[in-house]
């Protein structure tokens, strides 16, 4: 885990995603990671693109679409967080954002254009961040989390995901 982290900035729940992260330099680990995952998808074959390993599971399109939501609404729990925006941010279910993405209908290249924008704005907006807005703590889903814990997360939930595509969908 990010060692700078301290207790009371994230829900323990994420701290799978948290321990993913490898750099303690947000932007870093942000801008190493997009190369990454850009190369691994684009590697893809194109048949595998709208494959489920499994009836009910999402296909490598939908887990992508998933990437990309989740990096939008976490860069803008971030930026609630950093501005010192003290309102509840509410959770959001992945499972219902899923059959409205209508990700089985975008190319590859479309999906990593997406990936890539949301990403390039995510790193700008962490860019802007101070140190004291880094630290900031605000709440999304009912717990605390700091805007720095949500860089942390975007980063880490991107390889979790890379991780699963790599063992169940290939």
């Amino acid at each position: 885990m990010v060692s700078q982290l301290k207790e009371g900035e994230f829900n323990p729940y994420y701290g799978i995603y948290i321990a993913k992260a490898e750099s303690p330099d947000i932007v870093k680990g942000l801008q190493s990671s997009q190369k990454e995952f850009v190369d691994f998808v684009q590697s893809i074959p194109e048949e595998k693109f709208t494959h489920a390993y499994a009836e009910g599971k999402w296909t490598v399109a939908e887990v992508l679409q998933h990437i990309i939501d989740t990096e939008r609404i976490f860069a803008y729990r971030a930026l609630c967080f950093a501005r010192n925006d003290k309102t509840s941010i509410m959770g959001f279910e992945q499972d219902d954002y899923v059959p409205y993405s209508n990700a089985n209908n975008y190319s590859k290249e479309e999906l990593i254009s997406d990936f890539v924008s949301a990403r390039s704005n995510s790193i700008s907006l962490f860019k802007s961040f101070t140190d004291e807005m880094l630290t900031r703590i605000g709440e999304a889903s009912g717990s605390p989390m700091s805007a720095r814990a949500a860089g942390y997360i975007l980063e880490g939930h991107q390889k979790h995901h890379f991780e699963v595509i790599k063992e169940r969908y290939l």
